[in-house]
């Protein structure tokens, strides 16, 4: 729920593993009732991490290959399970620390982003700027703070590969 152009209330919920997450804007994140915080891991090379990649990842250099190929030598791990609002979610309660994306729509990142925010975290573009979920060409970055800065460098430096 968006109130003058804050978002101010995200529901998340996961059918799968009955699952519901819910934020409220200075009142924390929950999953199931019970606060969530996000992880305390301080590396990056320490850190799991969650991504997706564009519907148009054939056609577009924008595909977010050229940003997994540098953290996939960088982080402990990455996973790609297909949701975006729940990457995030997962990001809010600990199950992974950070979270890149390109080309998400609002109602991909909208909950979620207020979910990372209310459990300690921190989302922007992936500059570091504060995140724009109407970008029409949107970055997302969402980490458990400690880990942002060394995800935003290695974001800030790779260059898009063309598609042949």
């Amino acid at each position: 729920m968006e109130k003058a152009g804050k978002i101010i209330l995200g529901v998340v919920y996961n059918p799968v593993l009955a699952e519901l997450f819910v934020a409220k804007a200075g009142e924390g994140a929950h999953l199931n009732g019970n606060k969530i915080h996000v992880a305390a891991t301080e590396a990056l090379n320490r850190s799991l991490l969650a991504t997706g990649f564009p519907y148009d990842i054939r056609e577009s250099s924008l595909n977010n290959l050229d940003n997994f190929k540098q953290f996939i030598f960088k982080a402990q791990a990455i996973r790609r399970a297909g949701s975006a609002a729940l990457d995030l979610c997962y990001v809010a309660m600990g199950r992974f620390d950070g979270f890149w994306e390109l080309k998400l729509a609002p109602w991909d990142t909208a909950a979620g982003c207020l979910m990372v925010n209310e459990a300690g975290g921190k989302v922007t573009d992936f500059k570091g700027n504060k995140l724009n979920i109407y970008s029409k060409d949107s970055e997302t970055l969402a980490s458990n703070g400690k880990i942002h800065e060394e995800m935003v460098k290695i974001l800030m430096t790779v260059k898009p590969v063309p598609v042949s």
